[in-house]
């Protein structure tokens, strides 16, 4: 098949890209890199600022581009906002993707309508981005990712094309509660792909302290709760310190990342989470145990009954320094907990496993007719 995959998010959809290339399909991966994140593509469509310059000068490549991006078997869009423009401009884009390639499937796999408006007014999970049981979150990223979405030409974008597309992926536990209900025929999950690495360390090397990794987006860091997650690991610090190495990462470019959390005993990631995404994965990948979302619902929809490897956390101060302390304090933890991260991502996440599943989905719509454009057509 020939396969186009739009935008990016925490190196997902370059990792599927590698395994749909293993398995003998002809796949391009086009985005901006997920920003100063900057991981691989083959074609890039960065924006250099949020001027209206410079949204016009990619509004023209993107233009130029177009033809290129036509005749392909499937379509995968990471998010509505697959494109860094405006979304009243990405509509017109949309159009034309559909009605010049056989089909297009939208990723659950981020920020978009259903997951604002499902943790904000619904709330069926017990804790969110947006919620903490029946209460609404206040925070100032939150609310500014409620506004930006609620009521928007984002949120009419999003709806429009989760209504037109042929499928819709999600990639978390959290993004399938949002969609299901609502697109019970199209929704699919399919779990976040990850290659795993040659080397790993199952084993915890022979030293004092016990090493904490977490990483920082300068920009998101009250809205993931890894603020909290930070000043519990910094008390700790203080009051551990022969016991305890906290290693942080502030909005660093992917491979710098990589390179700092080796050697890392544990993460610590997202706060609000049920699941643990991409950077977590890779973490555990390398033997890395998680600290953040490990909820039952996750272990569920993956069918996982016998490993435990990530240590879940509540959405608060106390459960982050309770967690963390009894793993510094008990050492002896570490090994089993770092062996299970490996065998987790291994059984769920490989990146080659999970190119089947969508290989699968992708083989299933092509025996369904052509799904024309329903907008009509474009000029």
């Amino acid at each position: 098949m020939k396969i186009l995959l739009l935008g990016e998010y925490s190196n997902v959809h370059w990792t599927l890209a590698e395994g749909l290339r293993q398995l003998g399909h002809k796949v391009t991966v086009v985005s901006n890199g997920d920003f100063w994140k900057n991981y691989p593509r083959d074609i890039d469509v960065s924006r250099h600022s949020s001027s209206f310059f410079d949204g016009v000068r990619l509004a023209l490549r993107i233009a130029l581009l177009l033809p290129r991006l036509r005749g392909y078997d499937v379509v995968q869009l990471i998010n509505p906002m697959f494109f860094e423009l405006r979304a009243e401009r990405l509509l017109p884009i949309y159009r034309y993707l559909r009605r010049h390639n056989r089909h297009v499937v939208l990723g659950a796999f981020g920020m978009d309508w259903y997951w604002v408006h499902t943790c904000t007014v619904e709330k069926p999970l017990r804790y969110s981005d947006f919620n903490i049981g029946d209460q609404v979150r206040t925070d100032p990223p939150a609310v500014r990712e409620q506004r930006d979405w609620l009521g928007t030409a984002k949120e009419r974008l999003n709806r429009l094309i989760a209504a037109d597309c042929d499928a819709i992926v999600t990639g978390l536990y959290e993004y399938d509660v949002c969609y299901r209900p609502v697109f019970p025929d199209k929704t699919t999950y399919i779990p976040f792909p990850i290659r795993l690495p040659d080397t790993y360390a199952t084993e915890r090397c022979k030293r004092s302290k016990v090493i904490i990794f977490i990483g920082i987006n300068r920009e998101r860091s009250a809205y993931k709760g890894t603020d909290i997650m930070l000043q519990a690991a910094l008390d700790l610090r203080n009051r551990y310190a022969h016991r305890m190495k906290l290693v942080v990462a502030e909005s660093v470019p992917f491979d710098e990342y990589q390179q700092m959390m080796e050697g890392s005993d544990a993460l610590l990631d997202q706060l609000y989470a049920y699941t643990p995404s991409m950077n977590p994965l890779l973490a555990m990948s390398k033997g890395i145990i998680c600290i953040g979302g490990g909820e039952p619902e996750n272990y569920e929809i993956l069918g996982e009954t016998e490993l435990r490897p990530i240590i879940n956390v509540q959405p608060t101060y106390e459960s982050v320094y309770q967690e963390l302390e009894q793993l510094i304090l008990h050492p002896e933890r570490i090994a089993p907990l770092k062996w299970q991260s490996r065998e987790y991502v291994s059984r769920h996440h490989d990146y080659l496993k999970v190119a089947r599943q969508y290989e699968k989905l992708y083989k299933q719509l092509q025996k369904s007719p052509r799904n024309l454009c329903a907008f009509g057509s474009f000029s």
